[in-house]
């Protein structure tokens, strides 16, 4: 399995794959699915294996990673698409690390689970557009999937469970002020405005603050204002990053940022809302007798899309994901099968 996993990981690598354009990477996890004898659903770029003997009278457990990644960064010194392995069992390639490695651990430790019965029913999803949070990656395959119990959600925390995750919602905000002439004392001043919301935005502090994800932040991350330096601006335009706690729905928020701001408001989405399992979850519980500590993540993940309790837990290090030089350890691989399947089998969720 280590070296199957190992091998299918160097593939991945070998084939660009990034958001909205996975077709590569996907027709060769699907090959090799079904050389190993699986039926491969497939809707877009987002492929799924169901285990042997589904019983609709039994939970359904989901196994999820995505195969998308994002473009390299600047500051590469390898060839982010050809698989480098190194004497320190240390794997180099986009993607090795986010999410790659969850991908084909998952994988693995689906084989396993669904060699013999399990208390559950069990689905592997790799999907796809996770980076972009696409409406045709893991949203869309949701409506073909029996109801979802629970969900293990692959992405690199260490092999640690986070069991919260904070949301995001963007806000796109515009005052509006008066044209006027600067060397005269004329006009109303958009950015003069704007600097006030700003300003609230900034220093801001929502009541409801979470154990695990702390407080809502609300951060103003551009700007655009004015045409020429003579003219008073007459529109001053800004957006608003906010990373969201379990106490506020996105859509909550926004009601309640309205009636605090002068300037206008439109928010992007409001999808992505942030998640939290009970910490007496039966997947928890195990996890914590196997000496993991839960924790809240920061980062955005499909978990936002899910409307069932899920846990994040991956092989590698969210530091890595998106930089430079990003790698996986060969034995990080080798530790996330053999722990999903000792977090995972014979697991009641019915607890």
């Amino acid at each position: 399995m280590y070296y199957e996993a190992i091998d299918m990981l160097k593939g991945m690598i070998s084939r660009p794959s990034f958001s909205r354009d996975e077709a590569g990477v996907a027709d060769f996890l699907q090959q090799c699915w079904q050389a190993a004898g699986y039926k491969v659903y497939r809707k877009g770029n987002n492929l799924w294996l169901i285990a042997p003997g589904f019983d609709f009278g039994k939970p359904t457990l989901l196994l999820n990673s995505h195969i998308d990644t994002v473009k390299p960064a600047a500051g590469w010194t390898k060839d982010p698409f050809v698989p480098e392995e190194t004497e320190e069992e240390l794997l180099y390639g986009l993607g090795s690390n986010d999410a790659g490695a969850s991908v084909v651990s998952l994988y693995e430790a689906f084989t396993v689970l669904s060699e013999k019965e399990q208390p559950y029913n069990l689905i592997f999803l790799a999907s796809c557009e996770e980076e972009v949070s696409g409406k045709n990656g893991l949203e869309s395959v949701l409506a073909e999937l029996p109801p979802i119990a629970f969900a293990v959600v692959g992405e690199p925390t260490g092999m640690q469970p986070a069991v919260a995750e904070k949301g995001l919602m963007v806000l796109d905000c515009v005052s509006i002020g008066k044209a006027g002439h600067a060397a005269r004392n004329e006009g109303i001043n958009a950015i003069a405005l704007a600097m006030k919301d700003i300003e609230w935005f900034h220093t801001y502090q929502f009541p409801e603050k979470s154990d695990f994800l702390g407080p809502v932040k609300m951060s103003v991350t551009m700007i655009h204002a004015g045409t020429q330096h003579n003219v008073v601006p007459d529109r001053c335009e800004f957006t608003v990053d906010i990373r969201t706690n379990e106490f506020y729905s996105n859509e909550q928020l926004f009601g309640l940022i309205r009636e605090k701001v002068a300037c206008e408001v439109k928010a992007r989405s409001f999808r992505l809302n942030s998640t939290r399992t009970d910490l007496q979850h039966p997947f928890v519980q195990r996890a914590v007798l196997m000496g993991k500590e839960p924790f809240g993540s920061p980062t955005l993940s499909d978990q936002a899309l899910m409307p069932f309790p899920s846990v994040k837990i991956g092989p590698g290090n969210s530091a890595r994901s998106h930089a430079a030089d990003e790698y996986i350890g060969l034995m990080e691989i080798r530790e996330a099968i053999d722990t999903y399947v000792r977090l995972l089998d014979q697991l009641d969720l019915k607890q």
